[in-house]
């Protein structure tokens, strides 16, 4: 194998970088298909070895055998580090709290196993709540309030959430918003978007989703001068004679290395543990999973062995517009439904009726998704609103290759992406009822006695074929448990005292949202918490 180029590919920015760069330069190296994949990037890996596989039997090569060529270990050493701090996790509140560190002059060591920074919020539909910032502001919202976030966050959360870091969390997203944007170089996409999660509209998109802030907030880490081990995995915590946190113990994903670091303070920020399934509950494993392949919940159970306390963790995101890409796993069609709730999309269940508001909470629709036959919607769309949807799901990583797969299959499989030049046909190809679905359409059309979808989205009434009709499912990546903290984040022991020198962020916090997150709440949550991190380490 002399050489191998990838020409095209349709995987997602910056997860798949280091998939791209390794595993050629690793299969020619080692001449062998058996090579590791790249954590964090293992579809992407397998990906291209089978691409290499179908290369060399097409060529007459023996693909097997070179499946089976062992690949020699490489040496092993041991390494001692020194930091101000350790950040454990580079994902949106990992990277905001290294960054920030190092901008109030902390030597700081951040270790991600995956094989690139970004976590769950790269591979989000990339929406953020700014409550209080420049940003709501200069789009027009003076009148909200921390009040009015605390009470909309506590009706959605059944009023689990932890008033005290709820109020916190309240007080501090606008600056931290507005630290962003001015300190990290942050975009965000014009239009405030109008959800029936809050009183108040408060949530803007980043620019290119959340694989733009991703982007952007690699270069901002990097620029710090922050000290950054990829597919690095944090093992256990350290701890003195006296129970507090004094470093951590890491290894690298290949075995080879393994890390001794001394650190003052420790910030866990590994984010959830929605990809394990021994840390859920059976109403969480039947929802379709769409968060990266590293939320298995090592940073919990980390904190847990130097007796941290934890709530909630029962409980995680369920999202009602998920479509199944492969057996148990989901991809987003949110940034595409925003955009056709502006239009003429509408939900309907397998009978062809509408049953909900799509301008709905989240959570209402969820429920009423739960309800239906075979606890799904789908969503319905002229050839007008499906082409500005379908340009929205880039961002989800949903390609145009891949919709034309789906299209192709027309409700043959799953997801179901059916279609026809009339109703009757594109309900017969997704099972659902045609006549009822045409009586949906006319009795709709523009003008909605039923559920009471406001004028500003019935702008449009459902037009010309051809038609489209997508299943929607309910989906998950973030959970709501996690560790308990303090107002300085400081993790909390089980007697409720804070535990020296160990602190935490992001998602891996548990008390903020209930047992439900709104849109926009975890993204926020993560560059908040962050932040709020990094400033009380460096205030001590």
């Amino acid at each position: 194998i002399q050489a191998i180029q990838i020409v095209h590919h349709d995987e997602t920015p910056g997860i798949s970088d280091g998939a791209i760069a390794d595993i050629p330069a690793a299969i020619v190296a080692t001449q062998s298909l058996g090579v590791d994949s790249v954590s964090g990037a293992t579809v992407s890996s397998e990906g291209i070895v089978a691409a290499v596989a179908d290369a060399i039997a097409k060529a007459g090569g023996d693909v097997e055998a070179l499946k089976n060529v062992a690949i020699a270990a490489g040496e092993h050493s041991s390494k001692e580090l020194t930091a101000d701090v350790v950040v454990v996790g580079g994902g949106g509140a990992g990277m905001t709290a290294a960054v920030r560190l190092a901008e109030q002059g902390k030597h700081v060591i951040l270790f991600e196993k995956a094989s690139f920074l970004g976590g769950a919020i790269s591979v989000s539909g990339g929406n953020q709540v700014i409550m209080g910032s420049k940003l709501q502001a200069e789009n027009g919202v003076t009148d909200d309030s921390v009040e009015s976030m605390v009470a909309d966050f506590q009706a959605n959360g059944a009023d689990k959430n932890n008033e005290e870091i709820l109020t916190l969390f309240a007080e501090n997203v606008g600056s931290a918003t507005d630290w962003l944007v001015e300190h990290c170089g942050v975009g965000f996409a014009e239009g405030l978007h109008q959800l029936g999660e809050y009183t108040h509209n408060r949530e803007l998109a980043y620019t290119g989703g959340g694989a733009g802030f991703a982007e952007t907030m690699r270069k901002a880490v990097d620029d710090s001068g922050a000290e950054v081990y990829l597919s690095t995995k944090v093992e256990s915590l350290i701890t003195d004679d006296n129970g507090a946190v004094v470093g951590v113990k890491a290894v690298s994903t290949d075995g080879n290395t393994d890390y001794t670091v001394s650190a003052a303070n420790v910030i866990l920020a590994t984010g959830g543990y929605g990809n394990n399934k021994d840390m859920l509950t059976d109403e969480m494993k039947s929802a379709l999973y769409y968060g990266p392949a590293t939320s298995t919940g090592e940073g919990i159970q980390m904190a847990q062995a130097v007796g941290a306390q934890t709530a909630n963790m029962e409980y995680g995101k369920r999202y009602p517009n998920g479509i199944e890409v492969d057996t148990g796993l989901a991809k987003s069609t949110i940034a595409g439904n925003i955009a056709g709730w502006t239009m003429s999309a509408i939900l309907v269940n397998q009978e062809g009726n509408r049953v909900v508001n799509e301008k709905a909470s989240n959570r209402t629709i969820l429920e009423t998704e739960l309800q239906q036959t075979g606890g799904e919607l789908f969503l319905l769309l002229d050839s007008e609103t499906f082409e500005v949807w379908k340009s929205k799901l880039s961002e989800a990583g949903i390609s145009e290759s891949d919709i034309e797969k789906y299209l192709e299959a027309n409700g043959t499989t799953t997801p179901v992406f059916a279609h026809g030049e009339t109703l009757e046909e594109a309900a017969t190809a997704a099972g659902i009822d045609a006549d009822a679905l045409k009586a949906t359409v006319e009795r709709y059309n523009g003008v909605d006695e039923d559920f009471g979808r406001a004028e500003a989205y019935l702008t449009m009434p459902i037009g010309d074929g051809p038609y489209y009709i997508i299943e929607q499912k309910p989906r998950f990546a973030t959970t709501m448990g996690g560790l308990v903290v303090n107002t300085s984040m400081q993790v909390l022991s089980t007697s409720g005292s804070p535990i020296a020198g160990l602190y935490a962020a992001g998602e891996n916090c548990g008390q903020v949202m209930g047992d439900d997150s709104p849109s926009g709440a975890n993204n926020a949550w993560a560059i908040t918490s962050g932040k709020l991190a990094a400033d009380a380490i460096a205030a001590k």
